[in-house]
C-alpha cells in the first residue's frame, strides 16, 4: 500500500507524541521532530561533498551528527522525554557547525558554516521558553568568538579552492535561510490556527464587540442600554416529559431546539444571553443599540414559535413526545456587562428582564406574550395578528 506524502508527514510529526498532550503541547513537539528529520540526511549530503572535494576528515563531523541525531530521535520515540530530546538537538546543531568551521580554517575557509548554529537559539525560541533562548544565543556568539581565536591560533589551511568555498557559501546561506523560514512559517501558521480557534470559542461566549474590548484592554465596563427588548422562552411540562426520556435523548432534543433558536435569532440580530435548563434568554439592542430592537425580537419570537409548532405537529403525528413552548417579550432599559472571574459570562439585569421572564411564565402555551411596551415600540399589530389579553398584575421585582 502506497503511503501518501501527507500521511508520511503526519506519522513523522506524531513521533514521540503523548496521547495525553493537548494541541498546544503537541505543536512544538511535532515541529521539532519535523525540523530534525531533514538534519539527519542533510549532513550526509555535506559529507559526500566534502569527501569529493578532498576534505575526508572534515566529512566525518557531519556524518557523526547524522548518526547521533538519528539515535536521539529513536530514543525520544521510546522515552517520550521531550526536554532531553530538545536539548540534544539544540546542542548538536550548535556544536557541529563550530567543529566544521575550526576544521576548515575559520569563518571564510568554512564558508560561513557557523550560520547553521544560529538554528540552535532560534529553535530554543520556538520550542522552549523565550527566556531560555538567551543562553543559547550567548553560547552561539561565544562559539563565534572562540572560533575566531582558535582559527588564528591553529592556522589551518583549507584544501578547498576559492570556487569551492564560494559554492559552500552559497548553499550554506541558502539552506539555512530556507530552513529558518520554513520552520517559522509552519509555526506561525499553526499559531494562527489555534488563535482562530480561541477567538471562535471566545465569540461563542461573548458578543463580538465585548470580546474585542476584552482582548484589547483586559477588562470590560458595564453599560446602560435605554431601549432593548428581552425575549424568554420556556417549554411546557418540561419536567414531566424529561422524566420519560433518557439523558442522551433529552440532551439531543434540547440541543436540536436551541440550535434552531440560535440560527433564528442570529438572522434577526439578537444576542443570546444564556440558557438555564429549558429556559432560553436573548435580547435585541445589546451590545449595539438598534432602533428596530422590538420588531427584530418579535419576528424572532414568531419564527421560534413556528419552528416549535411544526416540530410539535410532526412528533404528535408519529406518536412521539414533543414540547410546546411559551414565549414572553418586554422592552425597556437594562444594564449589561461581564460578571465573574472564572467561566465569566455576558449578562443583563433590570426590571425589563424580570418582566419579560414573568410574561413568559404567565403566558399561554403555543403563544407569544408581548408586553404593551414592546407593542408600542414595534407596532407589530400592523404586521401580524395579535390578540389583546386582560390586564395582568406582574411584579417587576
Amino acid at each position: 500500500m502506497k503511503l501518501s506524502f501527507r500521511e508520511l508527514f503526519r506519522r513523522i510529526a506524531a513521533i514521540g507524541a503523548d496521547p495525553k498532550d493537548d494541541a498546544e503541547t503537541r505543536l512544538p513537539k511535532s515541529l521539532l521532530v519535523l525540523s530534525s528529520v531533514p538534519f539527519i540526511f542533510l549532513p550526509l549530503l555535506w559529507s559526500i561533498m566534502y569527501i569529493s572535494f578532498g576534505e575526508v576528515y572534515v566529512a566525518l563531523i557531519p556524518m557523526a551528527y547524522s548518526v547521533f541525531s538519528f539515535f536521539s530521535l529513536v530514543h525520544y520515540s521510546y522515552t517520550k522525554r521531550f526536554e532531553s530530546y530538545r536539548f540534544n538537538q539544540l546542542l548538536l546543531i550548535l556544536i557541529l557547525p563550530f567543529a566544521v568551521m575550526i576544521s576548515m580554517g575559520g569563518f571564510i575557509g568554512g564558508s560561513a558554516v557557523i550560520l547553521w548554529g544560529l538554528i540552535s537559539p532560534l529553535g530554543s525560541l520556538v520550542f522552549d521558553e523565550p527566556r531560555k533562548s538567551l543562553r543559547w544565543i550567548f553560547a552561539y556568539l561565544g562559539l563565534i568568538v572562540m572560533g575566531s581565536i582558535l582559527s588564528s591560533w591553529l592556522e589551518i589551511t583549507p584544501i578547498l579552492t576559492d570556487q569551492q568555498i564560494q559554492f559552500f557559501f552559497f548553499i550554506n546561506f541558502t539552506a539555512v535561510s530556507s530552513l529558518i523560514f520554513m520552520m517559522f512559517y509552519y509555526f506561525v501558521r499553526q499559531k494562527q490556527y489555534f488563535q482562530q480557534r480561541t477567538d471562535e470559542l471566545l465569540l461563542n461566549i461573548l458578543p463580538k464587540e465585548i470580546a474585542a474590548e476584552l482582548k484589547e484592554t483586559g477588562v470590560t465596563r458595564a453599560k446602560d442600554f435605554d431601549n432593548v427588548t428581552v425575549l424568554f422562552t420556556d417549554f411546557e411540562n418540561f419536567t414531566m416529559i424529561a422524566e420519560q426520556m433518557s439523558a442522551q435523548e433529552l440532551v439531543n432534543e434540547i440541543h436540536y431546539c436551541y440550535s434552531a433558536f440560535d440560527q433564528i435569532i442570529s438572522v434577526h440580530g439578537l444576542e443570546k444571553i444564556k440558557t438555564i435548563g429549558d429556559s432560553y434568554m436573548c435580547v435585541a439592542g445589546v451590545p449595539v443599540d438598534r432602533e428596530t430592537h422590538a420588531v427584530d425580537a418579535v419576528m424572532a419570537a414568531m419564527e421560534i414559535k413556528a419552528f416549535v409548532d411544526r416540530e410539535h405537529q410532526i412528533r404528535q403525528a408519529k406518536g412521539q413526545m414533543s414540547f410546546n413552548i411559551r414565549i414572553g417579550l418586554h422592552s425597556g432599559p437594562v444594564v449589561a456587562g461581564i460578571v465573574g472571574l472564572k467561566k465569566f459570562a455576558y449578562d443583563i439585569w433590570g426590571d425589563t428582564v424580570n418582566i419579560a421572564s414573568r410574561l413568559e411564565s404567565s403566558g399561554e402555551p403555543g403563544k407569544v406574550n408581548i408586553s404593551g411596551s414592546t407593542m408600542n415600540w414595534s407596532r407589530i399589530a400592523l404586521r401580524v395578528n395579535t390578540e389583546a389579553r386582560s390586564k395582568q398584575n406582574i411584579k417587576a421585582r
